[in-house]
């Protein structure tokens, strides 16, 4: 008997936006499959993208860290969420060809890809971290109905101090919410909160794990 892969290891795909690159990070006993795009100002070395990474595998949740094709060919600026979402439904077959149930997720644009296609591939859940619900002094742009519109359990993290929408702006949905307390759109934290990264990162990944445990 071939013995579980524990290794992370990486992938390149062909989607219809170019290619993509999985680094897969994978559990001893995956029960669930967690697929987590970056945002639009970063990559999957993301702290948030990391700390769950490191901490869900060994709870039975297998990491999908995805990057976006415009990362892989060293581009500096996002093309347009459609285009994003191209890329992502291309390489969603990559993400379901282990045979594990997949929860959609992603950090701030990687969020609003997840919250706008997980339904229609077949994700059993979205993750959405740092949701963009708005440019920041924007209020009136709000992007609500994306993460409304998911049609399956979703779970929301905000930093407490996210200026693409706090905690407490969020409107009334069929979703949960975690706050990361005195957290950015990245999730640092002022020393004057007397709140250390790795504790934010703690109340992530546990609200994360807390929340997966309910997932089938």
């Amino acid at each position: 008997m071939t013995a579980p892969e524990t290794q992370p290891r990486t992938e390149t795909v062909d989607t219809g936006a170019g290619t993509a690159r999985i680094t897969w990070v994978p559990a001893e006993r995956p029960r669930l499959l967690l697929a987590l795009g970056h945002g639009a100002g970063g990559g999957i070395e993301a702290r948030d993208l990391q700390a769950l990474a490191a901490a869900l595998p060994a709870h039975g949740v297998g990491v999908a860290l995805v990057e976006q094709p415009w990362r892989v060919a060293g581009k500096k600026l996002a093309p347009a969420p459609k285009t994003l979402d191209t890329a992502w439904r291309g390489l969603w077959p990559a993400l379901t060809a282990p045979g594990l149930p997949v929860v959609a997720g992603g950090r701030s644009a990687g969020a609003r890809v997840a919250c706008r296609t997980a339904a229609s591939l077949g994700a059993r859940a979205v993750l959405a971290l740092s949701f963009p619900l708005h440019p920041p002094g924007r209020p009136e742009r709000s992007r609500a109905d994306e993460l409304l519109g998911t049609g399956l359990p979703t779970l929301v993290v905000q930093g407490g101090n996210d200026p693409f929408g706090r905690p407490a702006e969020f409107p009334p949905g069929d979703y949960r919410t975690a706050e990361v307390p005195h957290g950015d759109h990245g999730f640092a934290v002022p020393r004057k909160s007397g709140l250390t990264e790795a504790q934010a990162m703690d109340v992530l990944t546990t609200a994360v794990t807390d929340w997966l445990a309910g997932i089938e």
